[in-house]
């Protein structure tokens, strides 16, 4: 196998750990939209289910979001052989929306709805996986930018 796939499913992998781990452990210890404050009136601990998508866009479409995801998941596939063995970073970035695709994905499909909890108050409650993919992407972004 080469280097570049093991650097992005072991990237993906990680992430996708992370992601289920902290939702496990938010969702067995707290209650549904019980706030924790960690840093108080800034960054809190907040269970919430998300039935839809950032910024709550596409609620309760469950269906639509899983074949959206599926849709990355493919595309990057698709484009894994034009990631070269010597873009390291590249490949980084590809593992984080690898990785944060497939642990929001995960939630959906057994849950019906994401797991959020990470709360600054004046932004919407996040999660891990929300996080790896919007540094992938805008990583991504930067990177082509710079190309």
């Amino acid at each position: 196998m080469k280097n570049k796939y093991i650097t992005i499913f072991s990237t993906a992998l990680i992430i996708i750990l992370i992601d289920q781990i902290t939702k496990f452990l938010i969702k067995t210890n707290f209650q549904l939209n019980q706030p924790f404050p960690l840093i108080n009136n800034i960054f809190y601990l907040t269970y919430r289910h998300n039935s839809g998508a950032g910024f709550g866009i596409l609620q309760q479409q469950r269906w639509i979001l899983i074949f959206i995801s599926i849709i990355v998941i493919g595309f990057i596939f698709y484009y894994f052989d034009r990631v070269k063995e010597k873009e390291i970073l590249l490949q980084a970035l590809v593992g984080f929306v690898l990785g944060g695709t497939i642990g929001n994905l995960i939630d959906r499909v057994a849950y019906g709805f994401v797991i959020d909890f990470l709360d600054f108050r004046i932004w919407p409650i996040f999660n891990v996986a929300d996080s790896f993919v919007t540094i992938g992407v805008i990583g991504l972004i930067i990177y082509f930018w710079n190309k």
